[in-house]
């Protein structure tokens, strides 16, 4: 059943739309209009990986990135005023689209859909489909909750701790000179708020598994229930016990928050956050394994040792041109996907991709394909209003403005409009 999208803008978006969009390839086959959520170093690697597509092909890729890819959208499915190709917030938007006014092809027709299905992950291949139809393809692919430390003040990596309770008391018998126990950094422009569903995320998982996870982000548990409520205490704790509190996570860019980790004497002995961690802040400028290293979300509940949260860059099609259809099938491939994976700091959604430049993303890539309980992230599978009101109660839970109740009670009266059957 279709969901109700709100499509009520600032005209400034439908403006950004227009620009984003540029020249549709309606009238000029060889350029392919692309909007992502990727910028700085991201952009790059995506440049680097479109670039033999348009070496091959003489075609051009003209790519904008922003953080307000989520409001583009909105403004231009009503309208059609969209790129040939783009990024998705996740499998729950894709959805929506698919029944929109101008809505998200299917790619059934435009990719090898046998070649592609036997080479990527069975759960993101599933996560593409709405009625049985693929719209969405995994460009890159990510694993979420790894838990970053540096090697210099504690090495981890002999025994991790297994439980939540061992990593907590060995934390704090070896934090020493560092601040805080825990960095937590949630700024992120439009889109800030994000990392801390993803702390909500991975504890929820861990404290009550994966059918209680997945009832949750369909709607069928409400906000106020006390195993949501128990994920949210908990991240509080940690949020207690973060490097300048909670006023400072907020203020503070999601891809500098693990710096600090670095410093002397350190910030912080702990830094949560997904594989592509790796390659930003001061990360990128390490070496992973030597300089840094992480160990996975430990278990809560000890009958979820095994589960694991995994997310990743979701693509559609809103423009089958000829053009717009020979790169994505360009972009599902092994070729094009392990650019980026010999850049660093990404995951290949295809199991051929191999180039990874250490061990560190080698074995977070294996972790994605092989996981035996596989989740994806849930705010990137909740409605569009429903993403936007975790995201935005994050920040004021975070920084005091609202308690656990309060925080839960909002987003309980969101999710009642938000899950309405469209009328």
């Amino acid at each position: 059943m279709a969901r109700r999208i709100r499509w009520t803008l600032p005209l400034v978006v439908i403006a950004l739309v227009m620009a984003a969009c540029g020249t549709s390839t309606t009238t000029d086959a060889k350029t392919v209009t692309v909007i992502g959520t990727w910028t700085g170093p991201e952009e790059i690697a995506f440049r680097a990986m479109v670039k033999p597509w348009e070496d091959e092909t003489g075609n051009t890729v003209k790519y904008q990135g922003t953080r307000s890819i989520n409001d583009i959208l909105a403004a231009g499915v009503p309208t059609g005023v969209l790129p040939d190709l783009a990024g998705l917030p996740g499998p729950g938007q894709m959805a929506e689209y698919t029944k929109a006014a101008f809505p998200l092809q299917p790619l059934d027709d435009v990719l090898d859909i046998d070649t592609y299905t036997s080479e990527t992950s069975p759960a993101l291949v599933e996560l593409g489909k709405v009625d049985g139809k693929t719209y969405g393809v995994f460009i890159k692919a990510a694993l979420k909750g790894l838990i970053y430390y540096n090697t210099a003040s504690h090495d981890y990596s002999e025994a991790p701790p297994a439980t939540w309770d061992d990593l907590i008391s060995q934390g704090e018998a070896n934090q020493g000179d560092a601040d805080e126990l825990w960095c937590v950094g949630l700024s992120s422009g439009d889109a800030s708020g994000w990392p801390a569903t993803d702390w909500i995320e991975n504890i929820l998982l861990r404290q009550s598994g994966p059918d209680v996870y997945n009832d949750w982000w369909a709607g069928k548990i409400q906000w106020t229930d006390p195993k949501i409520k128990a994920a949210f205490d908990l991240y509080k704790e940690v949020v207690d016990n973060s490097y300048g509190g909670g006023t400072n996570a907020v203020a503070t860019k999601f891809e500098l928050a693990g710096d600090p980790l670095f410093a002397s004497p350190p910030g912080c002995e702990f830094f949560e956050q997904a594989n592509f961690m790796s390659g930003l802040g001061k990360f990128k400028t390490l070496k992973a394994g030597v300089d840094f290293n992480a160990f996975p979300f430990p278990a809560i509940n000890p009958d979820y040792t095994k589960a694991v949260e995994g997310a990743g860059d979701l693509f559609g099609m809103f423009h089958a041109t000829d053009a717009a259809k020979s790169l994505m099938k360009y972009l599902v491939t092994a070729e094009a996907q392990d650019i980026w994976v010999k850049a660093g700091g990404a995951l290949s959604a295809n199991k051929n991709a191999t180039s990874y430049p250490d061990d560190f993303s080698k074995n977070a890539g294996a972790a994605v394909a092989n996981a035996e309980q596989f989740v994806f992230d849930a705010s990137d599978l909740m409605p569009s209003a429903m993403n936007a009101a975790f995201w935005s109660h994050m920040v004021s839970l975070t920084n005091g403005d609202e308690t656990v109740d309060e925080a839960l009670e909002a987003l309980q009266k969101a999710a009642v409009d938000a899950y309405k059957p469209a009328t």
